[in-house]
């Protein structure tokens, strides 16, 4: 066989490959398995194409495992699927999942991405693949069991880096948009080019991923995003055309304006630049989002003072109240996940004003009061928001951000108010003053936190009752 198999994988082929011949099918490993295997990335699933019933191999694949695995029958599609667990090389237990089609040619409507679909050979189906290097398939079959088919030149591809489609890319991306976006995402997960006329005809047809669900560009969006350099993606989904379709306030980031010779950067880059640094830190998929967006208010308030320049003046603020509209237009989860970007857009801006000197316990305190948990990750980004050319500007950069971190530890220490709460809570407010739901409390509830939190009142129960009695009595709701 032209692929390396571990002991396990081995014995599940072998498995494929009695009981296609035991049903007298033709079956084939394709795509991303070989594509991997070849790349030696690791593989979680793979992907078997026989000239017959596909749905009737799967299950005389599970029948020879014990126990037999549920087989998950897709039968609109015509596929099946199996799961098994498989011990990598490391000694880790993953599942792998085994999806089985009956080969297949497709033909499309213009205003859908749906195919109409009729049984046909090996070579049809290797037809219908998106790229070259997605069209590699290796026999399963006695006479030829392990030879590799790649009528498309697939290997070559691989050894060259290069992302192409198996025909006329204008017809493959017209027939199926998404193959766009996968062919960015291919190129960004496994760091290689798109052939010219490939990225020429993405350009062309980029128009076509308006019928395209939402969630589908999403999912791809997410994998270009948890990428090792993401802003490979970006790049090529801004100069397609892409971009300004799928995400237009991402793209409204991009380019620099002057006047009388003041210039800004250009926001685009930066966020790439950014996105980048964070991804060499975290592979937080949300937090890569927090990147994205932190400086995605700063087109809504963009404007040009004379004198002093260019100024984007609370776009942390108008950011952050845009991060739910985002979530949601994008079918992002609008939950705890859209709350942790939500806040590290709004507090970005806040660790670089404490690197001044004689910053104050109380400015320390509300940072690691509002942080809470994400104070760490906030820093990371933070520390990802330096992008100076200016090396001696950068390592100053950090080295204030570093004294932030052991102010904030020495104040954590002392006062312990990361996740903190005031020792009366709104409801006790309530009670104490004889009110119901209303402005008042809110007022008395935020003034009592201010004051503990800027150090005027002392954080004990005692000392919040009087603090609360006197300011009833300031606002009128106690005599």
């Amino acid at each position: 066989m032209d692929i390396e198999l571990n002991d396990q994988e081995k014995i599940i082929i072998d498995k494929i490959a009695d009981a296609a011949q035991e049903l007298h099918l033709e079956s084939y490993l394709v795509g991303g398995f070989v594509r991997d295997k070849l790349l030696d990335r690791p593989t979680k699933d793979a992907d078997v194409v026989c000239v017959g019933d596909g749905i009737a191999l799967a299950k005389a694949v599970a029948a020879r495992f014990l126990p037999v695995p549920k087989v998950n029958i897709f039968k609109n599609f015509g596929t099946a699927q199996i799961k098994t667990t498989l011990r990598t090389p490391q000694g880790k237990d993953i599942t792998f999942e085994i999806e089985f089609v009956g080969a297949r040619k497709e033909s499309y409507q213009r205003h859908s991405r749906k195919p109409q679909v009729q049984p046909g050979t090996l070579e049809d189906d290797q037809k219908r693949r998106d790229f070259t290097i997605n069209a590699l398939a290796i026999s399963l079959n006695k006479n030829n069991f392990g030879k590799l088919i790649d009528p498309f030149g697939g290997l070559k591809h691989l050894e060259d880096k290069t992302i192409i489609t198996p025909l006329d890319p204008e017809q493959t991306f017209s027939d199926d948009p998404l193959r766009m976006m996968r062919a960015i995402r291919f190129a960004t997960q496994l760091n290689f080019t798109i052939a010219s006329e490939t990225l020429l005809a993405i350009t062309d047809q980029a128009e076509r991923i308006k019928i395209i669900s939402q969630e589908r560009i999403t999912d791809e969006l997410n994998k270009i995003i948890l990428a090792p350099k993401p802003s490979v993606g970006f790049d090529l989904l801004y100069k397609t055309g892409l971009l300004a379709l799928i995400f237009p306030k991402m793209a409204a980031l991009a380019g620099a304006e002057y006047i009388d010779g003041h210039g800004h950067k250009d926001n685009f880059y930066h966020t790439l630049q950014v996105l980048d640094n964070v991804a060499q830190k975290s592979n937080d998929l949300w937090l890569r989002w927090a990147a994205i967006l932190h400086d995605i208010g700063k087109p809504a308030t963009k404007k040009f003072e004379e004198g002093h320049g260019w100024t984007f003046h609370g776009h942390e603020v108008v950011g952050g109240k845009m991060v739910p509209k985002i979530f949601n237009e994008l079918k992002l989860p609008l939950n705890e996940k859209m709350r942790f970007v939500k806040k590290l857009v709004m507090l970005h801006l806040r660790p670089i004003s404490l690197t001044k000197e004689n910053i104050t316990d109380s400015a320390i305190r509300r940072l690691l009061f509002d942080a809470g948990d994400d104070f760490e990750a906030l820093m990371t980004l933070c520390e990802a928001d330096i992008t100076s050319k200016n090396k001696q500007k950068v390592q100053r950069y950090l080295d204030n951000f570093k004294l932030v971190r052991r102010r904030c530890k020495e104040v954590e220490e002392k006062d312990h108010i990361r996740n903190w709460q005031p020792p009366i809570d709104g409801v006790e407010i309530m009670q104490l003053f004889n009110l119901p739901p209303s402005k008042p409390v809110g007022i008395l509830k935020d003034s009592l936190k201010d004051a503990i939190l800027d150090g005027a009142v002392a954080n004990t129960r005692e000392a919040a009752l009087e603090y609360l009695y006197q300011k009833a009595r300031e606002i009128g709701v106690y005599q």
